[in-house]
């Protein structure tokens, strides 16, 4: 089965920020996997770690202890929000999404549900509720959730005794690259202290260094009572993670959640690599800094919004757009109706920027001929 349109490419190789395809053309690569790659194709410190682990254990339960787990968790400790000490690892962003609602319900014992117009948070039952797309919602079964207007400080208004939950990215990405304001968040987090709701900052892709700070929700001084993490923090590995404050966790029995495979250790070898690897690279300042570069070149021609390395620019018809790009070796993505999202690779050049930026000049100008 196949649910995306098919791009007409084969990729069999990736380096860094480079990908080639089965006709051996090279791409600098913006989509990066809907943005897993960030810290680029196959570094080499992540794939290391992983080949080593090959030769001990590659699959262990989380009724056991393991090294792989233990170190992960370690690493992670460096990296996460102060007070979201208590982790459970999961396979996928949507996966994460679940677990983080099921929480919320169990904590608060209410049912409410509160989400975002134009937000993203999977496809799977749970997740799809709290999505926006309707397109995607159309026919199924879903949970009750109530949609207010992002950025909208009266949507705070909309949070009562009866909401579970508060959930929304800090900068949206597949709904249209819409970073959220500080005084949004900050209403946000007051109503759901007032009215005992949780709030859930959905992180799978602005988190983890791409907007230029570890974690976006950061630069806005808001912390959440639940934190979900995936698509780059394992290199693309497939691995996803919830941090939860004590009090959500309290009063929880063994067997009310699961995963087979989260906390594989594989998984969480990659994960530690990659949180080495980010700290070492000191890679939220990286993407800081390449981002404003990009932005800077690519706002002299179009308009653009976003943070770091997670840009959307503007685009009459993005499909024929990314087309386009792709003919001319660059590779991106669709955002909302109207943009192209760029999710370039944090080791990015200078000269990468320069290239990608031509190419979208040049894309866009033939088009308005």
């Amino acid at each position: 089965m196949r649910f995306q349109a098919h791009r007409g490419l084969k990729l069999i190789k990736g380096e860094g920020q480079y990908v080639w395809d089965s006709e051996g053309r090279k791409y600098l690569d913006a989509h990066t996997g809907h943005g897993a790659a960030f810290l680029g194709h196959r570094p080499r410190k992540v794939v290391d770690a992983i080949k080593e682990q090959l030769d001990k254990l590659m699959v262990a339960s989380t009724t056991f202890s393991t090294d792989a787990i233990e170190e992960c968790l370690s690493s992670l400790s460096k990296i996460l929000p102060s007070g979201l000490n208590n982790v459970y690892f999961q396979n996928s962003g949507a996966e994460a999404v679940e677990l983080a609602l099921k929480l919320a319900f169990k904590t608060t014992g209410r049912r409410g549900l509160l989400s975002f117009k134009n937000g993203f948070h999977g496809r799977t039952l749970g997740a799809l509720s709290v999505t926006w797309n309707r397109e995607y919602r159309e026919g199924l079964p879903l949970l009750e959730v109530e949609f207010g207007e992002f950025n909208d400080i009266s949507s705070a208004d909309l949070i009562d005794d009866e909401i579970a939950a508060v959930i929304l990215e800090p900068v949206q990405g597949e709904g249209g690259i819409e970073p959220s304001r500080r005084d949004f968040l900050i209403e946000l987090r007051r109503a759901c202290d007032e009215a005992g709701a949780v709030l859930i900052f959905d992180e799978v892709q602005c988190g983890f260094g791409r907007t230029g700070v570890t974690w976006a929700h950061q630069s806005r001084g808001v912390e959440p009572d639940i934190l979900i993490a995936g698509k780059s923090i394992a290199s693309g590995f497939p691995i996803s993670l919830v941090a939860a404050r004590d009090w959500i966790i309290e009063g929880l029995r063994a067997g009310f959640h699961g995963s087979t495979h989260g906390g594989n250790p594989l998984a969480c070898v990659a994960l530690k690599a990659s949180v080495e690897l980010f700290l070492e690279e000191n890679v939220p300042e990286a993407a800081r800094k390449k981002g404003e570069s990009l932005a800077s070149m690519i706002s002299e021609y179009a308009e653009l919004k976003g943070e770091g390395l997670m840009l959307g620019v503007r685009v009459k018809q993005p499909s024929r757009v990314l087309r386009s790009l792709q003919a001319s070796g660059v590779l991106a993505l669709k955002a909302g109706e109207d943009m192209v999202r760029l999710l370039p690779p944090y080791c990015i050049t200078e000269e990468d920027c320069s290239f990608l930026s031509e190419r979208l000049r040049r894309v866009l100008s033939e088009q308005s001929s």
